[in-house]
Protein backbone atom coordinates (compact mmCIF):
# COMPACT_ATOMS: atom_id res chain seq x y z
CA UNK A 1 0.00 0.00 0.00
CA UNK A 2 1.49 3.70 -0.68
CA UNK A 3 1.56 6.25 1.54
CA UNK A 4 -1.74 8.49 2.01
CA UNK A 5 -2.73 11.29 4.13
CA UNK A 6 -6.37 10.49 4.68
CA UNK A 7 -7.06 6.62 5.38
CA UNK A 8 -11.04 6.61 5.12
CA UNK A 9 -12.07 2.53 6.73
CA UNK A 10 -14.93 0.96 6.96
CA UNK A 11 -16.44 -0.36 10.03
CA UNK A 12 -19.09 -3.66 10.14
CA UNK A 13 -16.74 -6.44 8.35
CA UNK A 14 -13.07 -4.26 8.16
CA UNK A 15 -13.26 -3.34 11.71
CA UNK A 16 -14.98 -5.43 13.71
CA UNK A 17 -17.43 -7.74 12.80
CA UNK A 18 -20.59 -7.19 15.54
CA UNK A 19 -19.30 -7.68 19.14
CA UNK A 20 -15.90 -8.95 18.04
CA UNK A 21 -12.76 -6.90 16.91
CA UNK A 22 -10.85 -7.60 13.32
CA UNK A 23 -7.54 -7.84 15.47
CA UNK A 24 -5.27 -7.02 12.49
CA UNK A 25 -7.13 -3.76 11.48
CA UNK A 26 -6.72 -2.83 15.12
CA UNK A 27 -3.28 -3.62 14.33
CA UNK A 28 -3.54 -1.65 11.30
CA UNK A 29 -4.92 1.58 13.00
CA UNK A 30 -2.20 1.86 15.92
CA UNK A 31 0.58 1.30 13.09
CA UNK A 32 -1.12 4.81 11.69
CA UNK A 33 -1.71 6.69 15.00
CA UNK A 34 2.10 5.56 15.56
CA UNK A 35 2.27 8.04 12.76
CA UNK A 36 0.94 10.99 13.66
CA UNK A 37 -1.83 9.51 11.34
CA UNK A 38 -6.03 9.67 12.41
CA UNK A 39 -8.18 7.46 10.43
CA UNK A 40 -11.41 8.42 9.02
CA UNK A 41 -13.81 5.70 10.41
CA UNK A 42 -16.99 5.94 7.48
CA UNK A 43 -19.93 3.40 8.04
CA UNK A 44 -23.44 2.62 6.26
CA UNK A 45 -24.78 1.83 9.69
CA UNK A 46 -26.87 4.32 10.16
CA UNK A 47 -28.06 3.03 14.13
CA UNK A 48 -25.29 4.60 15.93
CA UNK A 49 -23.97 8.22 17.23
CA UNK A 50 -20.74 9.18 16.73
CA UNK A 51 -20.46 8.93 20.46
CA UNK A 52 -21.68 5.15 20.62
CA UNK A 53 -19.45 4.70 17.41
CA UNK A 54 -16.14 6.08 19.29
CA UNK A 55 -17.42 3.89 22.58
CA UNK A 56 -17.39 0.52 20.46
CA UNK A 57 -14.26 1.54 19.11
CA UNK A 58 -12.71 2.22 22.45
CA UNK A 59 -13.70 -0.96 23.82
CA UNK A 60 -11.75 -2.24 20.93
CA UNK A 61 -8.45 -0.62 21.79
CA UNK A 62 -9.18 2.33 19.22
CA UNK A 63 -9.15 5.58 20.56
CA UNK A 64 -11.03 7.81 17.45
CA UNK A 65 -11.70 11.06 17.15
CA UNK A 66 -15.33 12.55 17.28
CA UNK A 67 -14.23 14.37 14.22
CA UNK A 68 -13.38 11.55 11.96
CA UNK A 69 -16.50 9.37 12.18
CA UNK A 70 -18.87 9.59 9.35
CA UNK A 71 -21.81 7.54 9.90
CA UNK A 72 -24.33 7.69 6.56
CA UNK A 73 -27.23 8.92 9.47
CA UNK A 74 -24.86 12.52 9.57
CA UNK A 75 -24.28 12.18 5.88
CA UNK A 76 -28.08 12.03 5.07
CA UNK A 77 -28.82 14.47 7.75
CA UNK A 78 -26.41 16.53 6.19
CA UNK A 79 -27.88 16.41 2.94
CA UNK A 80 -31.21 17.29 4.13
CA UNK A 81 -30.60 20.39 6.01
CA UNK A 82 -28.52 21.86 3.11
CA UNK A 83 -31.00 20.45 0.08
CA UNK A 84 -34.20 20.49 2.15
CA UNK A 85 -33.97 23.21 4.91
CA UNK A 86 -37.37 24.16 6.70
CA UNK A 87 -38.97 20.77 5.40
CA UNK A 88 -41.02 18.58 7.75
CA UNK A 89 -39.02 15.09 7.82
CA UNK A 90 -40.47 11.55 8.97
CA UNK A 91 -38.43 8.98 9.46
CA UNK A 92 -37.65 5.44 10.24
CA UNK A 93 -34.47 4.58 11.79
CA UNK A 94 -32.80 4.12 15.64
CA UNK A 95 -30.69 7.13 17.33
CA UNK A 96 -27.93 7.69 14.94
CA UNK A 97 -30.27 9.09 12.81
CA UNK A 98 -32.74 10.18 14.74
CA UNK A 99 -30.19 12.89 17.21
CA UNK A 100 -28.71 13.33 13.47
CA UNK A 101 -31.39 15.03 12.22
CA UNK A 102 -31.80 16.92 15.39
CA UNK A 103 -28.21 17.93 15.02
CA UNK A 104 -28.85 19.91 12.25
CA UNK A 105 -31.84 21.31 12.60
CA UNK A 106 -34.31 19.05 11.00
CA UNK A 107 -38.19 18.77 11.84
CA UNK A 108 -38.71 15.74 12.82
CA UNK A 109 -42.42 15.10 12.81
CA UNK A 110 -44.62 11.21 13.07
CA UNK A 111 -45.99 11.97 8.76
CA UNK A 112 -44.95 14.23 6.28
CA UNK A 113 -45.50 15.14 2.89
CA UNK A 114 -42.61 16.88 2.25
CA UNK A 115 -39.19 14.12 3.03
CA UNK A 116 -39.03 10.34 4.11
CA UNK A 117 -36.04 9.21 5.40
CA UNK A 118 -34.74 5.90 5.88
CA UNK A 119 -31.88 4.05 8.30
CA UNK A 120 -31.70 0.77 9.84
CA UNK A 121 -34.63 -0.33 12.77
CA UNK A 122 -33.93 -3.13 14.51
CA UNK A 123 -37.53 -2.35 16.06
CA UNK A 124 -39.36 -2.42 12.58
CA UNK A 125 -43.06 -2.86 12.32
CA UNK A 126 -45.86 -3.19 9.47
CA UNK A 127 -47.05 0.04 10.97
CA UNK A 128 -43.94 1.94 10.06
CA UNK A 129 -43.39 0.76 7.05
CA UNK A 130 -46.76 1.27 6.01
CA UNK A 131 -47.05 4.40 7.10
CA UNK A 132 -43.73 5.34 5.08
CA UNK A 133 -45.34 3.83 2.49
CA UNK A 134 -48.47 6.55 2.59
CA UNK A 135 -46.02 9.36 3.05
CA UNK A 136 -44.49 8.80 -0.07
CA UNK A 137 -47.35 8.05 -2.11
CA UNK A 138 -48.71 12.21 -1.11
CA UNK A 139 -45.27 13.21 -2.34
CA UNK A 140 -42.75 13.04 0.30
CA UNK A 141 -39.12 13.20 -1.42
CA UNK A 142 -37.51 9.43 -0.24
CA UNK A 143 -34.52 9.55 1.00
CA UNK A 144 -32.47 6.20 2.22
CA UNK A 145 -29.18 6.27 4.22
CA UNK A 146 -27.71 3.41 2.50
CA UNK A 147 -28.71 0.46 -0.32
CA UNK A 148 -26.78 -2.32 2.33
CA UNK A 149 -28.71 -5.27 1.72
CA UNK A 150 -26.58 -7.32 4.41
CA UNK A 151 -23.94 -6.81 7.25
CA UNK A 152 -21.74 -8.44 8.44
CA UNK A 153 -22.03 -9.48 12.91
CA UNK A 154 -20.49 -12.30 14.98
CA UNK A 155 -24.21 -14.35 13.64
CA UNK A 156 -23.43 -14.08 9.80
CA UNK A 157 -24.88 -11.66 7.36
CA UNK A 158 -27.83 -9.85 8.98
CA UNK A 159 -30.85 -7.82 6.78
CA UNK A 160 -29.70 -4.27 6.16
CA UNK A 161 -31.17 -1.03 5.71
CA UNK A 162 -30.72 -1.58 1.74
CA UNK A 163 -33.54 -5.10 2.55
CA UNK A 164 -36.23 -2.59 4.22
CA UNK A 165 -35.76 0.09 1.58
CA UNK A 166 -36.10 -2.28 -1.02
CA UNK A 167 -39.49 -3.36 0.29
CA UNK A 168 -40.62 0.22 0.34
CA UNK A 169 -39.43 1.23 -3.34
CA UNK A 170 -41.38 -1.97 -4.17
CA UNK A 171 -44.67 -1.31 -2.65
CA UNK A 172 -44.52 3.00 -3.62
CA UNK A 173 -42.92 2.47 -6.98
CA UNK A 174 -40.78 5.56 -6.09
CA UNK A 175 -36.55 4.96 -6.15
CA UNK A 176 -35.37 6.41 -3.46
CA UNK A 177 -31.92 9.01 -2.96
CA UNK A 178 -29.37 6.94 -0.92
CA UNK A 179 -26.75 8.44 1.06
CA UNK A 180 -24.12 6.01 1.87
CA UNK A 181 -21.61 4.00 0.53
CA UNK A 182 -21.23 3.05 -2.93
CA UNK A 183 -22.82 6.99 -3.56
CA UNK A 184 -19.56 9.16 -3.18
CA UNK A 185 -21.61 11.46 -0.31
CA UNK A 186 -19.75 10.90 2.94
CA UNK A 187 -15.97 10.87 0.79
CA UNK A 188 -17.06 14.05 -0.24
CA UNK A 189 -18.02 15.65 2.72
CA UNK A 190 -14.64 14.35 4.59
CA UNK A 191 -12.41 15.77 1.21
CA UNK A 192 -14.43 19.08 1.80
CA UNK A 193 -14.58 19.46 5.79
CA UNK A 194 -10.63 18.15 6.34
CA UNK A 195 -8.98 20.13 2.82
CA UNK A 196 -7.45 16.52 0.94
CA UNK A 197 -7.03 16.39 -3.09
CA UNK A 198 -8.66 13.14 -4.24
CA UNK A 199 -5.10 11.67 -4.68
CA UNK A 200 -4.55 11.53 -1.15
CA UNK A 201 -7.11 9.58 -0.01
CA UNK A 202 -7.59 5.61 0.07
CA UNK A 203 -11.02 3.93 1.01
CA UNK A 204 -10.58 0.74 2.80
CA UNK A 205 -13.47 -1.93 3.32
CA UNK A 206 -14.48 -5.10 2.65
CA UNK A 207 -17.86 -4.92 0.50
CA UNK A 208 -16.98 -4.21 -3.12
CA UNK A 209 -20.01 -3.52 -3.70
CA UNK A 210 -20.22 -0.67 -1.04
CA UNK A 211 -17.06 0.05 0.12
CA UNK A 212 -15.17 0.02 -2.70
CA UNK A 213 -17.45 0.99 -5.26
CA UNK A 214 -17.66 4.20 -2.87
CA UNK A 215 -13.94 5.11 -3.57
CA UNK A 216 -14.14 4.62 -7.03
CA UNK A 217 -17.55 6.35 -8.19
CA UNK A 218 -15.40 9.05 -6.01
CA UNK A 219 -12.38 8.78 -8.03
CA UNK A 220 -10.11 7.64 -5.25
CA UNK A 221 -7.72 4.46 -4.29
CA UNK A 222 -9.63 1.33 -3.10
CA UNK A 223 -8.36 -1.27 -0.99
CA UNK A 224 -10.33 -4.64 -0.42
CA UNK A 225 -9.63 -6.49 2.57
CA UNK A 226 -11.03 -10.30 2.37
CA UNK A 227 -12.58 -10.15 6.23
CA UNK A 228 -16.21 -9.43 5.44
CA UNK A 229 -18.70 -9.91 2.87
CA UNK A 230 -17.11 -9.86 -0.71
CA UNK A 231 -14.13 -12.40 -0.90
CA UNK A 232 -11.14 -11.75 -2.22
CA UNK A 233 -11.83 -13.70 -5.83
CA UNK A 234 -14.73 -12.11 -6.69
CA UNK A 235 -13.50 -8.23 -5.95
CA UNK A 236 -10.75 -10.05 -8.85
CA UNK A 237 -13.59 -10.93 -10.89
CA UNK A 238 -14.77 -7.52 -10.85
CA UNK A 239 -14.66 -5.15 -14.05
CA UNK A 240 -13.03 -2.53 -11.93
CA UNK A 241 -10.67 -4.43 -9.53
CA UNK A 242 -9.90 -2.62 -5.94
CA UNK A 243 -6.06 -0.51 -6.03
CA UNK A 244 -4.92 -3.05 -3.86
CA UNK A 245 -6.47 -6.74 -2.17
CA UNK A 246 -5.21 -7.98 1.04
CA UNK A 247 -6.58 -10.68 3.41
CA UNK A 248 -6.38 -8.71 6.27
CA UNK A 249 -4.68 -4.90 6.71
CA UNK A 250 -1.73 -6.34 8.90
CA UNK A 251 0.12 -7.15 5.76
CA UNK A 252 0.23 -3.01 4.93
CA UNK A 253 2.23 -2.36 8.05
Amino acid sequence: MKTYKCYCIDLDGTVYRGKEPINETVQFVHHLQQQGKEPFFVTNNASQTPDQVLSKLSGFGIEAKRSHIMTSAMAAAKYIAYHYPGKDVSMIGERGLHDALLENGVNIVSSSKEVFVMGIDREITYEKLAQACLDIRQGATFISTNSDRAFPNERGLMPGNGAFTALIQNSTGIEPIFIGKPQGHMLEMIRLEHQYEKEDMVMIGDNYDTDIMAGINFGIDTIHVNTGVTSTEEALLKSVRPTGTFETLVECI
